[in-house]
């Protein structure tokens, strides 16, 4: 209830101009598909909080159908093709799970580059201003762009050293974590985050890594007994809610409005922010079990940091061969960062 009233409020005015729009014959359904259970952190306080706001500010004109779980069918890769495609009118997807396909959006998920949710995603949705939404969003009316709050080692046996991933049959998040975690020993595997529990519980792999938010609802802390901290953010991903950008230009124009200006720098804002705070109550519960939480001191971290930079030399290499710049990607990154982190 926080959470929605905390949304309400930032889009309040929004609400209270909207409520004299003509009234109109038209109704209009949209459909929102999304990879998790709708019990989940971020349906239950992002994504259904947006689509109640958007029900609402629309006096009702607009409907939205929820169907979370992959319920219109497919897989969580096939998400961001679904929208492009109509299939779905709007998604919430991770730009990772096509590796490659939206290579701007991974310079906020290399090795150590975030603060903390909010700040990042604030910093995510003005560089996809500055460089993505005419480029690699290009096909998609962008609604929101975002990031999680620190990403966490969840593994079987204790990860306290870099030497510790050595052979570990461990879950990466992103193309950069992969990497990552391949070049630091790890025998690094890529699977959407609904298949974590399986994996975990049938021993294809010893360890995975995501942020605290998530393991509430996937249950990892009764599949592992370790939970490694870093003393800064090792990682975060991004990722990206759309729509069908043909549906959205069928719409009125006041309908349009709706969905812009509840969508954006201060919705993205919103749900980093929303998506941090949701950590500590998944904390909590591996705390409550008696799980051991490794808390990284400054020197062990730098330890990781260090092993890292191979990483990001690379993804700066990899981007300069396609033209993108990636040294000064990463520069106006942390800019961006460093300035939203600043100001709050």
């Amino acid at each position: 209830m926080t959470t929605r009233r905390t949304l309400m409020a930032l889009m309040g005015a929004t609400a209270l101009t909207l409520t004299a729009l003509p009234a109109a014959a038209q109704e209009v359904t949209l459909r929102m598909h999304q990879f998790l259970p709708g019990a989940a952190n971020v349906p239950k306080n992002i994504l259904h909080v947006w689509a109640d706001t958007i029900e609402e500010a629309s006096d009702g004109r607009i409907e939205i159908e929820r169907y979370d779980a992959m319920a219109l069918g497919g897989t969580p890769p096939q998400l961001i093709d679904q929208v492009r495609d109509g299939v779905a009118d709007i998604v919430w997807t991770l730009p990772g799970y096509t590796p490659g396909r939206f290579a701007r959006a991974e310079v906020f998920e290399l090795p150590f580059m975030m603060t903390n949710a909010e700040a990042t995603s604030r910093a995510y949705w003005q560089l996809a201003e500055e460089t993505m939404l005419d480029d690699d969003f290009a096909d998609f009316k962008v609604l929101g762009l975002w990031v999680h709050g620190p990403g966490i080692i969840h593994s079987a046996e204790p990860v306290d050293e870099v030497g510790d991933l050595d052979g570990m049959k461990l879950r990466a998040p992103t193309r950069a974590t992969t990497t990552m975690f391949s070049d630091l020993g790890a025998a690094a595997v890529g699977m959407p985050v609904p298949a974590i529990p399986e994996a975990l519980s049938k021993g294809v792999i010893d360890a995975t890594v995501i942020p605290w938010e998530v393991t509430g609802a996937l249950k990892v802390a009764e599949l592992v007994d370790n939970h490694t901290v870093f003393d800064e953010p090792l990682y975060t991903a991004a990722f990206v809610f759309a729509m069908n950008k043909d549906r959205y230009e069928s719409l009125p124009d006041d309908l349009k409005a709706v969905i812009d200006e509840n969508s954006g720098l201060e919705f993205s804002a919103f749900a980093g922010r929303t998506m941090e705070e949701d950590d500590g109550p998944a904390r909590q519960i591996a705390v409550d079990r008696g799980n051991t939480i490794i808390e990284l001191t400054a020197e062990q971290t730098q330890e990781w940091r260090d092993a890292s930079q191979a990483t990001i030399d690379a993804w700066i290499e990899e981007m300069d061969g396609k033209g993108m710049d990636g040294s000064g990607l990463i520069e106006r990154a942390r800019a961006l960062i460093d300035e939203n982190t600043g100001s709050m």
